[in-house]
């Protein structure tokens, strides 16, 4: 094993000493809750509607416990380097937070490279609306959950891993897919 691998096992395995999983998100064929928040593309100020964004195509929603921490950050540089090819697919992706949620115009800029969104989620209520919550050292934050969203508002993929690796293998393979029958 890699030493990379061993450090990622250890920092999967420490947080999940440390953290409780409030309960299981959102299934695929479910509907997806409505929301708007305040966040930041390229370091911009932004308000993100998911109804104005599912008018233009699927959405990849994917939310992720806090802002520069090592697996959100692995995270959001591999969904910047995939932006490009969701957008050709016709989809659009935005992170969201409920961690350091003040940090998001930098955190737009610095590791979402200025692909995509990133919204702040403060007090995690649309994280609680996903049902994508857990307990960090006594605060409630986002599970790192990605879902990609159907124009129509229903969950084509849910998807929960702690380790970011899988995230957009698995969101990229369900938007390919609602491409293929769509087009």
């Amino acid at each position: 094993m890699k030493p990379f691998s061993i450090l990622s096992a250890a920092v999967v395995l420490s947080l999940s000493l440390f953290t409780t999983h409030v309960e299981a998100a959102l299934e695929a064929g479910s509907h997806a809750p409505n929301f708007t928040l305040q966040g930041a593309l390229a370091g911009k100020p932004l308000t993100f509607s998911l109804q104005q964004a599912l008018q233009k195509g699927p959405v990849v929603l994917y939310f992720f416990p806090a802002a520069f921490s090592k697996g959100c950050n692995i995270e959001a540089n591999a969904f910047a380097e995939a932006t490009d090819e969701f957008n050709s697919l016709g989809a659009s992706v935005v992170g969201v937070t409920a961690g350091n949620v003040e940090q998001v115009d930098e955190f737009s800029r610095k590791e979402c490279r200025d692909k995509f969104t990133v919204a702040a989620d403060p007090g995690a209520k649309v994280a609680r609306q996903y049902q994508t919550l857990m307990q960090l050292n006594g605060k409630t934050l986002s599970e790192r959950t990605s879902f990609v969203i159907a124009p129509d508002g229903k969950i084509l993929l849910s998807y929960t891993d702690r380790s970011p690796e899988a995230h957009i293998q698995k969101t990229m393979a369900a938007v390919k897919q609602y491409a293929d029958s769509h087009s």
